[in-house]
């Protein structure tokens, strides 16, 4: 068993996620000012705060979230972030949202203050907007990025 990790500054994690504010939404990409969706968002922020990404993201549909039962995101995040309860999630986090009640989750956001988060968002690129309850309803996990 390994040892938990610690997390990284939250305020480290939100200078840098807001760096990539206006960045067109481009599917399956990851290049801040360039393009990226919601989890190439959260793929540049994990190589700016914590380093090199652990593996290669496969190609993906955009679909694949309407398919299999198994919560892909969410197993990822576990093997490489800290989990926390998606009722408590502190600035900094990334949250994970279930689109659809009993779908699984597949839209990436980083909580940017108690009521704002920001996302990637097709036709908007990324933004931050308020974190409201129709957005709140829908967290369904919460992660912690690791200290580097």
């Amino acid at each position: 068993m390994t040892a938990p990790r610690a997390a990284a500054d939250p305020a480290l994690v939100i200078t840098i996620a807001r760096a990539w504010l206006g960045t067109p939404y481009h599917d399956q990409a990851s290049l801040k000012g360039v393009g990226c969706d919601c989890l190439g968002l959260a793929r540049g922020v994990w190589r700016e705060v914590v380093g090199p990404e652990p593996f290669p993201i496969p190609p993906y549909s955009r679909d694949w979230g309407e398919i299999g039962p198994r919560e892909v995101l969410a197993e990822g995040a576990r093997g490489m972030m800290i989990e926390v309860a998606p009722t408590d999630t502190p600035p900094g986090a990334l949250i994970l949202f279930r689109m659809m009640p009993r779908a699984i989750a597949k839209h990436v956001g980083i909580l940017t203050g108690p009521d704002t988060f920001l996302h990637a968002y097709e036709r908007l690129g990324v933004i931050e907007q308020a974190l409201t309850p129709t957005w709140r309803r829908r967290i369904a996990f919460a992660f912690l990025f690791p200290q580097r």
